[in-house]
């Protein structure tokens, strides 16, 4: 196991959110780095004789390397741990600061409070960053205020030293900063990229892309596209004795396999509803052959039907309805969004299905006119279909469509 994994593991609650465990992971980065700078400034601090500054930084050393490991241990005090941490070097670094002669003395010392104000930022809440904030400024002013006494004291040392502490001050104070901010920015990086990969998954690429860029209400008008409805035969009574969470992942395998197949033709998942699946083909960038695609998909749906059975072995069929014509999609709602297709085709398209045959496609003239010479056809009707009167539908025969539409 790399350092990285075991102080995610030992930081890590169950319920914390993702933001939380990165910024309990940078914690214990910091804190080690902090460690051993701190460590190696108390050393420089005592060669040149500042015995007192260099036993604050074994202090701040001290403080550290325990905060580290309580984080380790009990990490459940995260925020407590850190407020403690960040407020006692903030005040350790300032009476280093006096003690080695305050500004005069030309060296960086309490420049560290700046660093510990940053991750005082990154790593508490709102509250208590602003708390510390207001220490930071106390200590600041009681620092300018205590100047003119402690610059009497100030020991003369060699310009070289204080050129050496202030170059190496500033350059760890750089990477410090430089460092989490490019960790920072990898995180909100890694999170923009989540977010794009969950809006995909709700709506087309086109679709979101332009919704990002022009926030609103978003609705295009098809003169022709393909709609498909699919349901699954008996489905509620079939799993009304089933265990909810059996029947949960039977309708996401299969659904699953839907996804699969409909990425393979190229069409446009539209939305689930229970036991139906809703497809299109032909938007949102239009298509010259979306009905062949979309019957394609539906032969393969019925075709990987045949993988699964129902609780008591039996076949799970599927009914299924297309049709063709114009149509309007769009995104609707501001909290739970989606893509969906209003039109009389649409509606059309759910008939055929809900009025369909177990394992058949049923569909449209339009559907048929479209397939002509492609598919083998048997007219059915004239049916009752709601909000339409009688009509005559038909039922795909051949399910051996030409290489050509394949």
């Amino acid at each position: 196991m790399g350092a990285m994994q075991f102080i995610e593991r030992r930081v890590a609650l169950p319920g914390d959110s993702e933001t939380f465990r990165a910024q309990k992971k940078l914690a214990a980065i910091v804190l080690f780095i902090a460690a051993g700078s701190t460590l190696i400034n108390g050393l420089r601090y005592q060669g040149q004789n500042l015995d007192q500054v260099a036993g604050y930084f074994y202090w701040i050393a001290g403080l550290t390397v325990l905060g580290l490991l309580l984080l380790l241990i009990v990490p459940r005090y995260f925020e407590l741990l850190a407020v403690f941490l960040l407020g006692a070097s903030m005040a350790l670094n300032t009476a280093a600061h006096l003690v080695a002669g305050g500004y005069t003395s030309g060296l960086m010392i309490i420049q560290w409070t700046i660093i510990t104000l940053v991750f005082a930022v990154i790593f508490l809440r709102r509250n208590q960053a602003l708390l510390l904030g207001l220490v930071f400024i106390l200590l600041l002013l009681t620092a300018g205020f205590l100047e003119p006494r402690v610059s009497q004291h100030v020991v003369q040392l060699d310009p070289r030293f204080i050129a050496l502490d202030a170059t190496s001050t500033i350059i760890l104070m750089g990477v410090l900063v430089a460092g989490t901010g490019l960790y920072l920015f990898g995180r909100l990086e890694h999170y923009r990229r989540r977010a794009d990969d969950l809006l995909l998954n709700i709506l087309p690429g086109s679709i979101a892309q332009q919704l990002k860029e022009h926030p609103g209400t978003i609705a295009d008008g098809y003169n022709e596209v393909t709609v498909l409805f699919a349901d699954i035969v008996d489905f509620t009574t079939m799993s009304s004795t089933a265990d909810p969470v059996d029947v949960v992942k039977k309708l996401n395998d299969i659904f699953s396999d839907f996804d699969r197949l409909a990425a393979e033709h190229g069409l446009e998942k539209i939305k689930t509803i229970g036991d139906a699946y809703m497809v299109a083909g032909g938007l949102p960038l239009p298509r010259v052959d979306h009905c062949q695609a979309v019957m394609a998909f539906a032969l393969d749906m019925l075709a990987a039907m045949e993988n699964y059975s129902s609780w008591n072995g039996r076949p799970v069929h599927l009914r299924v309805g297309i049709n063709t014509g114009p149509v309007v999609a769009g995104v609707i709602g501001q909290q739970k969004f989606i893509y969906d297709l209003w039109g009389d085709a649409v509606n059309v398209a759910s008939r055929m299905e809900s009025n369909g045959l177990a394992n058949q496609i049923q569909v449209t003239q339009a559907v048929k006119d479209k397939l002509q010479g492609l598919y083998e056809f048997e007219r059915r009707g004239p049916i009752a279909i709601k909000g339409k009167g009688e009509m005559f539908t038909y039922l795909v025969v051949s399910r051996q469509p030409s290489a050509v539409n394949r």
